[in-house]
């Protein structure tokens, strides 16, 4: 399961094209960021995937690129044959889905992350956004939600489960969206990460049964996400 699958690799080489594209010409990148005051009021609604696909410079395009090439195999291979791969009968005929299905949750979870942060910052007709960060959180917690007992180790510094690793990852960005943190999307990735999440259940219900004290757990900051937006929309 080591080698990279020529799916992710065609992800990451059209990531590479498309930001190295943005990086030389400020009116392509302009074009195809995610804008809100452009998607609300221009109908530009093609941003929502396009941006995804661009990015700031070549530290932020590598580590998203790094981040899905560590988690696709994983993915791959579960939505392949969910059954066999957890209980040691994995079918290699049906490998096809599992690729299908990467490719699915990538590009859903960009255009889910994008309508969430569109959603969270509508009335801010200036923000705008790029990177293929939503994608690849989905991809993440698609990789959580069927194995949250794996360790994170060297990505993300110190090793931990990976649901403890998510628990906190949700907190961070509810937190950060809520306060502003960095020139980050943090409401792109919860967006991206509700994705991942939900694919991976509705793809294989008893995973929920099977993990669901972990899942449950990662549900407790999106519900208090939930309740931060309802009492926003009170006022």
């Amino acid at each position: 399961m080591g080698d990279i699958s020529i799916v992710t690799l065609g992800v990451i080489a059209l990531n590479v094209l498309v930001s190295w594209k943005g990086f030389n010409d400020y009116n392509f990148f302009d074009k195809y960021k995610f804008r809100v005051g452009s998607i609300l009021q221009g109908k530009e609604y093609y941003r929502i995937l396009s941006s995804g696909f661009l990015h700031v410079d070549f530290t932020h395009l590598f580590f998203n690129m790094f981040s899905l090439f560590l988690f696709a195999n994983s993915v791959i291979a579960f939505f392949a044959s969910p059954e066999g791969f957890l209980f040691g009968d994995f079918s290699n005929g049906k490998l096809n889905l599992g690729y299908g299905m990467f490719l699915l949750i990538f590009l859903a979870a960009i255009v889910g992350g994008n309508i969430f942060s569109l959603l969270i910052h509508k009335k801010e007709f200036g923000y705008s956004a790029v990177g293929a960060s939503g994608g690849v959180t989905g991809i993440l917690f698609a990789a959580i939600t069927a194995f949250p007992t794996m360790k994170l180790g060297f990505l993300f510094v110190i090793p931990m489960r990976a649901w403890v690793f998510a628990i906190l990852y949700l907190g961070y960005s509810v937190y950060g969206m809520k306060k502003g943190l960095g020139n980050i999307g943090h409401s792109a990735h919860l967006g991206g990460a509700i994705v991942g999440i939900l694919a991976t259940v509705l793809y294989y219900p008893p995973i929920f049964q099977i993990n669901m004290v972990y899942i449950l757990g990662m549900m407790i900051p999106l519900i208090i996400m939930l309740i931060m937006i309802l009492k926003e929309n009170r006022k």
